[in-house]
């Protein structure tokens, strides 16, 4: 694990280098892979929760570390990151963390499921419709930004989408589009649920000030039950 910094704790082959992650993997010490996309304020330590998280309900987690060790906990700072972040060396780094996950020996499956929050959402989705058949679970929590695609037609996984209804950032009304359009392009399942809460509701470090306890635990119990069906 890095000195300077814990949340490195994995290097892994990607678009020509070397990216960084943290890895979780569960007691049992295998299991069905799941990649973790970070939020706009980096790789934090609740980035991290989430992978120990998966873990312990029986997955290898994988978090990449798309801003290579920078996070933040400032709104303005997050958005000049998130802007400055090329998308499409994003999306090879995290096609990367897909090889590197189906080639370790401790994932048992033969696909991978992958979870996001506000940016990660927009490139969980961006990653399903690259990776087609690898990516059997695609949950995006409120994705927004310029990772969402704009077709779906290659995307194969099965959708679990959590979205806000009293979203400053992404107004629902765009939600239930961007729903309707996965499905009619990609012919997937594809199953949204809507929560009467703001952006990062289930984000519990609360920097936005809207965390909402009990939708975020009903979204993470729909989240867990839906990986594990979709990767079983």
């Amino acid at each position: 694990m890095s000195d300077s910094n814990p949340r490195q704790n994995t290097t892994f082959a990607s678009n020509g280098g070397q990216a960084h992650g943290y890895l979780a993997l569960p007691a049992s010490g295998q299991g069905p892979g799941v990649i973790v996309i970070q939020e706009w304020w980096g790789l934090t330590d609740h980035i991290v929760e989430i992978a120990d998280r998966l873990a312990s309900q029986g997955f290898v987690a994988l978090a990449p570390d798309l801003f290579g060790g920078k996070t933040t906990h400032d709104s303005d700072e997050a958005g000049r990151f998130m802007s400055e972040l090329p998308v499409e060396e994003a999306a090879k780094d995290l096609s990367g963390a897909v090889d590197y996950l189906l080639g370790h020996p401790a994932v048992t499956s033969s696909k991978v499921g992958a979870v996001g929050f506000c940016m990660g959402g927009g490139f969980v989705l961006m990653l399903a419709a690259q990776q087609g058949d690898r990516i059997a679970a695609a949950v995006p929590f409120y994705g927004v930004g310029a990772a969402v695609p704009q077709s779906y037609r290659g995307l194969r996984a099965a959708v679990q989408g959590h979205y806000a209804i009293q979203d400053a950032f992404y107004p629902v009304e765009d939600a239930r589009s961007l729903e309707e359009q996965i499905r009619s392009e990609s012919g997937a399942r594809v199953e949204f649920f809507y929560y009467a809460a703001g952006h990062a509701f289930h984000n519990d470090e609360n920097l936005l000030g809207t965390y909402d306890e009990q939708n975020a635990k009903l979204a993470w119990e729909r989240t867990v039950g839906f990986l594990k069906q979709e990767l079983a």
